[in-house]
């Protein structure tokens, strides 16, 4: 049996959400071990949480300095292999390129960094290194999500011509409504968000979903941002408009203040011959359209469905997975490549899915300020 992956986290700790999410993804398929980190920059609550873990105290470090510092110092062969960056976004750049810098493999929350410049930065620096980095755009690995793309891979519904991407939370209207308490929240400010909150959050999920699931790439945007009050700097709603080509179009539509949206992420792509819906919210079941036959309804698990598909699928059909379930196959996919196993492409975003969501991100804000106008992407 080969030995497990070293892996380390940076961020995460308490009841962050983030943090839960990628260490129960980290367990499944008994791929990595989590070694060590910095799960908050609070010592003590640092090495509360990683005693609550049961992990050993001398690999749990006060800041991330000397996390890079000591784990050099150990053998190569006791190192931690792969760090995941779970941090607030203003922390993504700094980390992950002395990360990269170092030899060290990452696994980095999205956006990617804060500024397109940063993100073409991080590029580069890939490109001199050895390592393997991916963007955790998590819906990606859900089971139905890989299926429809080899699906619309195979020219099941011909060639695209319709994309419809829909992102909804209501999460942060409360917080909006009260113009003290907005003040607080870090994905409302500039310094730690980067330039924008909604499109920045969500927005970019749907923009890499649209392009993931396609194969193609989007070239223009039209963005109508909305950011609700005139002290809060960062969007929180939006439109958007994209063109793969001229004749190939889609619409992207987030937002953070849909009054009681949970998250509904919804996909709809239509093609010359069919089209699929697919919903986040109940993510099993993949519809699949044509003009001269019943719906057709497309679950986990069946021989029916395609390689990508079964080998991120982990219960028999009719036992439901989920958020969870699609993380770690992005972990799984993220692990055949360091151990140099066989994997496909889209087994786990890229630090060029990384970058085309930064891309993205600047033109609608920019499409925006110069008064909702279309720009090259």
């Amino acid at each position: 049996m080969s030995e497990k992956i070293k892996l380390g986290i940076l961020g995460g700790g308490g009841d962050s959400l983030i943090g839960v999410l990628h260490r129960v993804a980290s367990s499944m398929f008994d791929k990595y071990e989590i070694v060590g980190g910095v799960f908050n920059p609070v010592w003590e609550e640092n090495i509360n949480f990683a005693q609550k873990l049961g992990l050993s105290e001398n690999r749990i470090y006060i800041d991330f300095e000397t996390f890079i510092e000591e784990e050099l110092k150990l053998p190569e062969s006791e190192r931690i292999e792969v760090v995941s960056v779970l941090t607030p976004n203003f922390l993504h750049f700094p980390m992950a390129k002395k990360l990269i810098e170092n030899g060290f493999h990452v696994i980095c929350e999205k956006p990617l960094t804060t500024t397109l410049e940063e993100a073409t930065i991080l590029e580069s620096a890939l490109k001199k290194s050895n390592t393997i980095f991916a963007v955790t755009y998590t819906y990606t690995g859900y089971p139905m999500v890989r299926q429809m793309r080899q699906m619309i891979q195979l020219g099941v519904i011909g060639e695209v011509h319709k994309v419809d991407i829909q992102y909804y939370q209501g999460w942060i209207n409360p917080i909006l409504l009260d113009k003290e308490l907005r003040k607080t929240i870090w994905r409302l400010d500039p310094k730690k968000a980067g330039i924008s909150s909604c499109v920045g959050d969500i927005g970019t999920h749907a923009f890499n979903m649209a392009e993931y699931l396609t194969g193609l790439e989007v070239k223009f945007v039209l963005a109508d941002l909305n950011t609700r009050y005139k002290d809060n700097q960062l969007d929180v709603d939006g439109t958007i408009l994209i063109r793969f080509s001229e004749y190939v179009k889609g619409v992207i539509r987030s937002s953070q203040i849909a009054t009681g949206e949970e998250n509904g992420l919804e996909v709809k792509i239509y093609g010359t011959k069919g089209g699929f819906n697919w919903k986040q919210e109940n993510p099993n079941y993949l519809y699949y359209l044509t003009d001269d036959k019943p719906m057709e309804v497309l679950k986990p698990g069946h021989a029916y469905n395609g390689e990508v598909s079964l080998d991120g699928t982990k219960l028999p059909p009719g036992h439901p997975e989920g958020i969870f379930d699609s993380m770690g196959n992005i972990y799984y996919g993220v692990a055949k490549a360091i151990r140099n196993e066989s994997y496909d492409s889209g087994e786990y975003p890229t630090m060029n899915d990384g970058v085309r969501g930064m891309k993205f991100i600047e033109k609608c804000v920019e499409s925006h300020k110069l008064g909702n106008v279309w720009l090259d992407l």
